[in-house]
């Protein structure tokens, strides 16, 4: 079964190499549309005529089912989409369930584009699930801008870091949610400023097994070969450099 996966940018990818762990099997179409990079501080009828031309390009190729790799994406387009095309369409979600769940008390913080906060999906999403008011939010744009330039200086990450988090007392928070694909990439530099006790949530596994279940695919642990079609900037890449060297980032 042939799916498509795309982001904005890069991002996906963390999405990507979660979705070749899990189903190695399946073939993949991988679409970063760079040529519109960043989504999520871009008005939202914009963002949603570029994703539109993603999928239909996408389903042009082939590909039988969508993974929306983005949760901008995800936020301003998935419903319009489902009405569109008669395919399974999976869309990212901040993980807060996950992490309200794992912790009975305690605040959690959402990290995200300006626009996938500013959504109606996010916000149904906290009202349905944030009953005793647990949920901040914060919006980190620039991490996207430095996920696309492969800008990963610890001491400028450490440095913004604990700016973004300047106004917060972190004693109060259980947990930090990943609320985009792009920011999977700087993890390892959040977990060395945190305190011990705040744990790090992100979508991607959820986001690939709710795909395996609506195709009906099943977990393999056989070692092979990801059977990967990437476009960049929506030109074909002849060559695997540019997948290998976000999958290594990873």
């Amino acid at each position: 079964m042939k799916v498509g996966i795309f982001d904005s940018g890069i991002g996906g990818i963390t999405v990507l190499k979660t979705a070749i762990e899990l189903l190695p099997q399946l073939e993949y179409i991988y679409y970063s549309d760079n040529l519109h990079v960043p989504y999520g501080t871009k008005p939202k009828e914009e963002v949603i005529g570029y994703v539109k031309d993603v999928v239909a390009f996408l389903v042009s190729e082939g590909a039988e089912a969508i993974l929306i790799a983005c949760n901008t994406a995800t936020s301003v387009a998935v419903k319009e989409l489902r009405e569109i095309y008669d395919l399974p369409i999976i869309g990212m979600e901040p993980a807060v369930k996950l992490a309200l769940d794992d912790n009975a008390e305690g605040k959690v913080l959402v990290t995200a584009t300006p626009l996938s906060l500013k959504g109606e999906k996010y916000k149904n999403l906290v009202a349905h699930l944030d009953h005793k008011h647990r949920v901040d939010a914060l919006p980190l744009p620039e991490l996207v801008t430095f996920a696309e330039t492969k800008n990963f200086d610890e001491e400028m990450l450490t440095t913004y870091f604990k700016e973004k988090l300047s106004t917060l007392n972190l004693d109060e928070y259980v947990g930090i949610v990943l609320g985009c694909t792009h920011f999977i990439y700087f993890k390892k530099y959040l977990e060395k400023i945190l305190p011990k006790h705040i744990k790090i949530y992100d979508g991607n596994e959820g986001a690939v097994r709710h795909l395996k279940e609506c195709i009906g695919a099943k977990e393999s642990s056989k070692k092979v070969e990801p059977n990967i079609i990437f476009y960049y900037s929506g030109k074909k890449c002849e060559t695997r450099e540019i997948l290998d060297s976000y999958l290594k980032l990873v």
